[in-house]
């Protein structure tokens, strides 16, 4: 057992305080200068589980660290040159390895724990009122992990003291993480390495998908994997020869071996979606999911009022509801899952996102007689001729053209202009060509196929 003086003591002269100062100090720089609060509802403020997954995705370079102070942790008998001298001490070598093992562990972990305290506060003085257990975990598992690298850095610069081992078991740590990167370019995150073998990594891929949790398998996993590392490295500390050091390797082999047995194989059972989250709360036609449950008051009346306007210009062809859209973004290239019948959207879509009062109702017009076929969202903008229909056939169902709100869409320039031209073109037309000119682009939309045959949005009308 370590009591509380010995515990204070190691850590006025150990490196463990500087490890979990660099930890925190990092993190947080990265939180607020390079991923910043934003809108996205991906972003580490919105939700609980983006949050714990976003502080995750900080070990790609927070693990390389605490495996390095580890290791200069553990070379401080040597350096001291009091290897021999310690030796002869009465006490049992796994007790002199405690305190200094448990003073890294509890600096990194503090650290983090902070760390996660600022995202939490964040989402807690959102308007997020969803909170799941899921995200406890995947933040506990990252202690874990901080807390299993330190102990294996101090435990390998104990079994080879030499001034090189701390740079090069942080550079050892890095190269791991790098090698076994998910990243985040499809609907599911995935890497050059099998996908069994990426899930050793401390790190996760950052969020852009919401509704996205860990398998509680990947959890249970990873928890064997870490605790054998930490088992080793506390082992390697505490040996004294080089058949203690050779056993020492037993529980992180026997780790790795039950966690590829636990882990799943496909990255659909690694990231699964949160069944509680993608539960549709309805008011009448207009359903949001239960994560965004808070947004719903808000929506009812435009969404209605859509319907409404949709019925009226396309009578029993109209839609007759509006839904949060619960499949996952498939990225730049990947087609949504349209529907006739349903006006299906993305509270990530920055259309939607920015739209306000009558904004909102012309938006989810426009989403219904032209449905971008692509994903539209903080990850994946511009404008094009996709929103440019939107506008047109919006303008035409409600009667006036009022540019919506593209305010943080990038787009090239004149295309708005291009976009009211679109409309003086159309509104030419005789009524009955203006209709059938909707008509026909919201088969064509809905079939993932734009064919602007009257050649309204390209100025081939007349």
């Amino acid at each position: 057992m370590v009591n509380l003086r010995v515990l204070r003591t190691e850590l006025k002269r150990s490196v463990a305080p500087w490890a979990g100062l660099t930890v925190l100090v990092t993190g947080l720089l990265f939180l607020y200068l390079i991923l910043g609060p934003g809108e996205s509802t991906a972003d580490w403020t919105a939700q609980w589980t983006t949050m714990a997954l976003t502080v995750r995705g900080l070990l790609y370079y927070m693990w390389p660290v605490a495996v390095g102070f580890g290791a200069l942790q553990g070379l401080r008998d040597s350096r001291s040159r009091v290897t021999e001298l310690m030796a002869t001490v009465p006490r049992p070598a796994w007790q002199r390895a405690a305190a200094p093992a448990a003073a890294s562990a509890l600096a990194l972990a503090s650290a983090f724990l902070l760390l996660t305290a600022t995202g939490a506060a964040h989402v807690l003085l959102g308007e997020t009122i969803y909170v799941p257990l899921g995200w406890l975990p995947i933040v506990l598992v990252a202690v874990l992990a901080l807390a299993a690298g330190a102990l294996l850095g101090m435990g390998v610069a104990s079994a080879l003291p030499s001034v090189l081992t701390p740079p090069l078991t942080a550079v050892a740590a890095f190269v791991m993480t790098v090698l076994l990167q998910q990243s985040v370019d499809a609907a599911l995150p995935t890497g050059n390495a099998p996908n069994v073998l990426a899930q050793l990594a401390p790190a996760v891929a950052l969020p852009r998908e919401e509704l996205l949790t860990l398998a509680s398998s990947v959890h249970l996993g990873q928890t064997l994997w870490l605790l054998g590392m930490l088992a080793t490295g506390f082992a390697l500390l505490a040996a004294a020869s080089a058949r203690a050091r050779l056993l020492a390797l037993a529980p992180v082999l026997a780790g790795a071996v039950l966690a590829l047995l636990v882990l799943p194989a496909e990255t659909r059972d690694t990231y699964v979606v949160d069944e509680a989250a993608v539960e549709l709360v309805c008011d009448g036609p207009v359903c949001v999911t239960e994560m965004h449950r808070d947004r719903l008051a808000a929506l009812a009346p435009h969404g209605k009022e859509a319907l409404r306007v949709l019925r009226e210009a396309l009578g029993e062809e109209a839609p007759d509801a509006v839904r949060e859209e619960t499949t996952l973004r498939k990225g730049f290239m990947g087609s949504r899952e349209l529907s006739e019948t349903t006006v299906l959207f993305d509270f990530d879509d920055p259309v939607i996102a920015r739209a306000e009062g009558d904004q909102l109702t012309r938006a989810l017009v426009g989403q219904g007689l032209a449905p971008n076929c692509t994903e539209r969202s903080s990850w994946v903008g511009g404008f094009g001729m996709k929103e440019t229909a939107q506008s047109v056939t919006a303008a035409w169902a409600l009667g006036d053209f009022q540019p919506m709100d593209w305010a943080g869409v990038d787009g090239l320039p004149g295309e708005r202009e291009d976009a009211e031209a679109a409309w003086d073109r159309l509104a030419e037309l005789p009524p009955a060509e203006q209709r059938a000119w909707v008509t026909d682009l919201r088969t064509a939309t809905l079939a993932c196929d734009i064919k602007d045959r009257r050649g309204v949005l390209t100025g081939e009308a007349f």
